[in-house]
């Protein structure tokens, strides 16, 4: 690349660092329309004008700066499948970029060291805290201003933990930048300081009681942020910091929730797939939306095509992985029709090519985005390239619980195996270890296990669960980091197993060093902002 290419770069990415210049002029009958629907409201998108005092008059300007949040939180959808999928073995990508992600083979160069977008939300999210407390408007009252808050609160903290994950240390930025005098070189803040931030920021969220449990439109409620996501939030920042108290705590907000509309794991085996397709299940608590039939498609599809050109497939370990649960659930009455894994649902093979353009049949592909509940390929495949993507749902907030209860101790395993029985038999399957919590030697035999076991049980049913939701890396990452990497070989070798496209020996050696677990910052940053410092591994 030029130094002239790398110089305009760095400089757009540093505006979004910084978060000048980003702007938000939206007109009123665009506003008006926004707000009159979920699908011209997910559409808005911000001018490029310079965000002043002179702009935020009305609760319409405050709305319009949260819609576009949303609509950079689905811009980074494919950015955020590929973090957290590409180091995790259960996908593998044929894309050079994610080739290079998922062999630990990076650059600062690659473009998937990318946190730009990232940074745009949180700039759209530090100019809602900032100026939404100031607009004078009379019909802008104090239960709905804080409910914005509670939304920008929301993106801000994600961003920054999904960050963290990422990064480890990034530059933490809490004020809404509005001219082009500031300073660009900021330094990182480690990572205790940045979950910190983000555990303050969902407590100011909660404490005004104004995040809402639902919304006037039904989309809104699981399209938006409500107070069950700032709690599955909240939870997922408690886990990654092993304050496992709080974590459970915030868990047990949703799953002993009483709300006549709250989210609710959903434990019918056969309504397992309407959480992808139509999607806003009562099992969701915050998805992105798209609606093709207003010409909205979502904007990772090449991720997930039935084509030779699909980049992300489950890789062969991934596979026979889920032929051995395909295998169980069909010794449980269940009839495989050409899919497997979780419900039989989550991937498909073409149908011995007999489909024309389709790749070879021993080549299974995910279906979660792509398909519908029904079982042949010419009726089964959406029409459209719409599917929503989940950040969180009910599911994960117990598997979130089980694992803290693991690390907690003994005397908390007999209910992580009640939680981890819940999500198996909703599968399809049977106890774990054939256990049945509420029987009599329940505890007799739960004491015969070791917490290595139970978390190695949970680690597999999120992967087979929560399969190319952009979880399974972080889910390692995690694995590998608590108490003081005290299962650090343990992870090494569940990423080695996985890993199908490069020397074992490079990986084994490159992750002894645990500051390549994590991404390069990206050399156009280090540029143009002389108090940012790489990665030390890089």
């Amino acid at each position: 690349m030029r130094q002239n290419d790398v110089n305009k770069q760095g400089r757009r990415s540093q505006l979004c660092i910084m978060h000048c210049a980003l702007c938000i002029k939206i007109c009123s009958l665009c506003i008006v329309m926004m707000l009159a629907s979920c699908n011209s409201w997910l559409d808005v998108l911000p001018n490029n004008e310079q965000v002043t005092d002179d702009y935020w008059k009305s609760k319409e300007d405050v709305e319009a700066v949260i819609a576009s949040g949303y609509y950079y939180m689905r811009q980074a959808v494919p950015t955020m499948i590929q973090w957290g999928e590409l180091r995790g073995g259960a996908l593998y990508s044929n894309n050079g970029n994610g080739i290079k992600l998922q062999d630990f083979n990076m650059l600062p160069t690659n473009s998937l060291c990318d946190w730009s977008t990232i940074y745009k939300i949180i700039g759209m999210a530090n100019s809602v805290i900032m100026y939404a407390p100031q607009v004078d408007d009379d019909t802008y009252y104090d239960a709905i201003r804080n409910s914005h808050l509670a939304e920008a609160y929301f993106m801000r903290a994600y961003c920054y933990l999904l960050l963290v994950k990422n990064f480890k240390e990034v530059p933490l930025v809490l004020t809404a930048y509005v001219n082009d005098n500031a300073s660009f070189d900021l330094e990182k803040s480690s990572e205790q300081e940045i979950i910190a931030q983000i555990k303050e920021d969902v407590k100011t969220a909660l404490e005004t009681g104004a995040a809402k449990g639902t919304y006037e439109e039904e989309w809104q409620t699981k399209g938006r942020v409500t107070k069950w996501a700032l709690y599955a939030l909240m939870a997922d920042a408690c886990l990654w910091s092993e304050d496992y108290d709080q974590c459970v705590q915030y868990c047990d907000m949703i799953l002993n929730a009483t709300d006549a509309f709250r989210p609710a794991f959903m434990s019918n085996t056969n309504d397992w797939y309407t959480i992808f397709y139509p999607g806003n299940s009562n099992e969701s608590i915050l998805e992105l939306n798209w609606d093709y039939s207003q010409n909205q498609t979502n904007n990772f599809a090449s991720l997930f095509t039935l084509t030779n050109s699909s980049q992300l497939r489950p890789t062969a370990v991934a596979t026979e992985k889920m032929k051995a649960e395909t295998q169980e659930l069909k010794n449980n009455g269940f009839t495989e029709d050409g899919r497997m894994g979780r419900m039989l649902l989550a991937t498909y093979v073409p149908d011995n090519g007999q489909v024309t353009g389709w790749p070879n049949s021993n080549q299974y592909y995910i279906w979660k985005y792509y398909g519908t509940d029904v079982p042949d390929i010419s009726g089964g495949a959406r029409a459209h390239q719409d599917a929503n993507f989940i950040v969180y749902r009910v599911a994960e907030v117990m598997m979130m619980k089980a694992q803290a209860l693991v690390m907690k101790g003994q005397g908390s395993w007999q209910e992580a195996v009640m939680l981890i029985n819940r999500i198996r038999n909703r599968a399809g399957l049977p106890d774990f270890k054939d256990i049945d919590t509420s029987a009599a030697d329940a505890a007799a035999q739960i004491s015969q296990l070791d917490e290595l076991t139970l978390i190695e049980e949970i680690l597999d049913q999120k992967e087979m669960e929560f399969m190319a939701e952009g979880k399974r890396w972080y889910d390692l990452l995690w694995f590998g980091r608590i108490s003081n990497n005290k299962y650090k070989e343990e992870f090494i070798a569940q990423v080695l197993e996985g890993n199908q496209t490069t020397n074992q020996q490079w990986v084994l050696s490159v992750l002894q060093d645990p500051y390549a677990w994590y991404l390069p910052i990206s050399s156009s940053e280090l540029f143009n902002n002389k108090l940012l410092k790489q990665n030390p591994y890089y």
